[in-house]
This record gives C-alpha cells, structure tokens and sequence, in this order.
C-alpha cells in the first residue's frame, strides 16, 4: 500500500505566521501552498517551495477565494469568468517561485470555502476545471470523492486524485462536517492516527452519526493549523509506515 501525505503550508501573511511550516515539511509528501488569496505572501510562498523542494515534497497550489479577511472559508458568489482568472493567476504566482526553487507547481488543490462549494456547485466546478485546463492540462486536482469538482475535471481529462482527512469529521454523505458544528475536528493524535490508518487500507471509518463510511482515497490531509499539529502529523506518520504503508506523493498516480 501507498499513500500521500498532504497538509495546507505557507498559510502565514507579513509578520503573521500559522503552524509550523518547517516542521511539518519533515513529515508530509506534499505541500498545498497558499497562492496569497487566503493567506501567503510572496516571501511565505519563496520560502515554502524552496524548503519544499529541498526535502524532495511535492508543490501543489492550494487556490482559494480572494478573501483573506475570511482566511477563505467565507462562500462569494463568484462569476464563473473571475473565477477562472483569480485561479489561473494563483497557480501562475506558486509556480514562479516553485520554479525559482528548481521543482514546479505539480498538482492543484482548492481551499476552504471554494473546496466545499465546489462539491456541488456546477457553475464554480467548472470554472476552476477551465482554470487548470488552460494553465497546464497535465496537472492533476485533488478533491473530495463523489464532488462536482472532480467529476468534471475527470470528464475534461484531468488526472483527479481523490483525498480524505485525518481530523474531520464526516457527514454519512461522505461530505465534511462544517467546522462551525460540534465534533468537526478530531484531536485525539491516537484516535486520528488509527483512523488514517483504516482509511489507507480502505477500511470503513465511523461517520458523526456512528453509522460506518466506506472511505477511498489516494492522499491524506493532516491538517497543520489546528492545536498539537505537527505531533498528530508525526503519530499518522509513525503508524502508517509501522503498519507496512509506502508514504510517497502521489504524482503520476490516478486515483
């Protein structure tokens, strides 16, 4: 078994700073990196890639709504046009200085907001898969199994990737719970640790109604902003590589 280890990285802005980028550079396979929409800034992004690329971890562009007021979790109800602008613009910016850093932008990623609408939204869905398609077609997205998002990349010939993550929780729809409600982020690195381990052996997890969820996918989210971070993203680490499992990026590999 393989699977990707991916966190959100370079979340900071100015003299602001968000988790421990450096530290959970050691541990994951991929780094979605704030494009300076929800967060980032030129310097974060220079300083990313380049520790990125020297620890051989995959550069992924995590595009958001242009709501950094809101870090990106807010809905706007972005004309499909603008839209595919602001994302082609953000994968332009990450990728400049991925480049710089001697590796690439390798795959794309949508934040908060825009992640979730983009599950059922037809119109935004659309409008990031014109985005990807005209930047680089040979980019793969990664998203929620069952989303609008990836089934219209899949039908543009996109390579789609499907992720799960280590500390939501999940609706029995498979969908995230929102974090404005009771129980939507896990805590316990023990408990997430075993649960990520379930998930890269296709085994089912416990949805927030306790009812079992079949949960498929090639990448992992770990979460690096949220309390004790980094030691979560080291405990999933340590038990998935004791129990026999590869971590390795998963370019190159459809899900």
């Amino acid at each position: 078994m393989t699977v990707d280890l991916n966190s959100d990285l370079g979340e900071g802005f100015g003299g602001w700073s968000l988790g421990d980028d450096e530290a959970l550079l050691s541990v994951v396979t991929s780094a979605n990196v704030a494009c300076g929409f929800h967060a980032g800034d030129p310097t974060i992004m220079r300083r990313t890639c380049e520790t990125a690329a020297a620890r051989g971890v995959a550069i992924g562009a995590q595009v958001s709504y242009r709501d950094l007021a809101g870090f990106g979790r807010r809905f706007i109800d972005v004309p499909p046009e603008t839209l595919t602008d602001e994302i082609v613009y953000q994968i332009g910016a990450l990728d400049a200085f991925a480049r710089i850093a001697g590796a690439r932008v390798s795959y794309v990623k949508p934040h908060g907001a825009l992640y979730n609408a983009i599950v059922h939204h037809e119109a935004q869905a659309a409008a990031v898969v014109a985005a990807v398609r005209a930047y680089d077609p040979r980019l793969p997205v990664l998203g929620l199994p069952g989303s609008q998002w990836l089934r219209q990349a899949g039908q543009a010939g996109l390579t789609t990737v499907t992720e799960c993550f280590a500390d939501r929780a999940y609706t029995p729809k498979g969908t995230l719970v929102p974090r404005s409600e009771p129980g939507a982020v896990l805590h316990d690195p023990g408990e997430v640790a075993a649960r990520c381990l379930r998930m890269a052996r296709g085994e089912p997890i416990t949805a927030i109604d306790g009812t079992p969820l079949p949960v498929q996918a090639r990448s992992i989210c770990v979460h690096g902003d949220s309390p004790g971070a980094v030691a979560m993203a080291r405990r999933v680490r340590q038990v998935l590589t004791e129990n026999g499992v590869e971590l390795a990026p998963f370019i190159g590999k459809e899900a």
